[in-house]
């Protein structure tokens, strides 16, 4: 089984911009799981995470987005994290046997919402590849 990225969707209420995906990955979640949520595994297909503290209401800081804290924490399930850049979450569900699916939000401010769209759908790619 590959990884694949489903369409991302886009939803707009005033000046809030709202990014779904859905990525199918070829791993259970407890191997993706630390992809998404510690320091090592983010800087791999995302962003440098300068601080990660793995609870909640942990401060997180990274790199592009700001910092801030994490703002849902259910291990080797959710991960979200509020900066000033927005907020970032991700969801993991079991995917048949072996796979894992990636419900992922990303909730910001301001201009630029295809552009966010098409980063985000390179990122995944790095990250399917990583764990390819």
């Amino acid at each position: 089984m590959t990884g694949s990225i489903e369409q991302g969707t886009s939803q707009t209420h005033g000046n809030t911009h709202i990014l779904h995906f859905l990525v199918r990955l070829p791993r259970p979640m407890e191997t993706v799981w630390p992809v998404l949520a510690t320091a090592d595994g983010l800087a791999g297909w995302f962003t440098a995470a300068e601080v990660l503290q793995p609870r909640l209401g942990g401060a997180v800081a990274l790199r592009g987005l700001g910092s801030g804290h994490v703002t849902a924490w259910d291990v080797e399930r959710v991960a979200e994290y509020t900066v000033e850049g927005g907020r970032v979450r991700f969801h993991l569900e079991r995917d048949g046997d072996d796979g894992t699916a990636l419900r992922f939000t990303h909730e910001f401010q301001g201009e630029g919402e295809g552009e966010s769209e098409a980063r985000w759908r390179a990122r995944f790619e790095r990250l399917v590849e990583t764990l390819g």
